[in-house]
């Protein structure tokens, strides 16, 4: 399995931008290249990982450092990463 992800082009909404702390977004981005798919179940991490080998859409869930819970999502074909919040969805 590959030990890190592709992310295209790097995209935020508008909401997310206004609403997280940059660090925290960056962070964020860290972890999902990584793998670590953040704040998901242990369904979901193993939905990832198989997404991972199967080039299928890879969703990652995070909280920046006031909680505020914020997801990035990679799409199935690795063109494009979106930094969202849930509500944005």
């Amino acid at each position: 399995m590959p030990s890190y992800l592709p992310l295209g082009q790097l995209v935020m909404t508008r909401n997310a931008l206004d609403s997280l702390n940059y660090p925290d977004i960056l962070d964020g981005i860290d972890r999902h290249i990584r793998c670590d798919w953040g704040d998901v179940s242990s369904g979901d991490w193993a939905e990832n990982d198989w997404s991972l080998e199967h080039n299928e859409r890879i969703l990652s869930s995070y909280k920046d450092r006031l909680g505020v819970k914020f997801w990035i999502i990679t799409e199935r074909d690795r063109s494009a990463t979106t930094v969202l919040l849930p509500e944005d969805y």
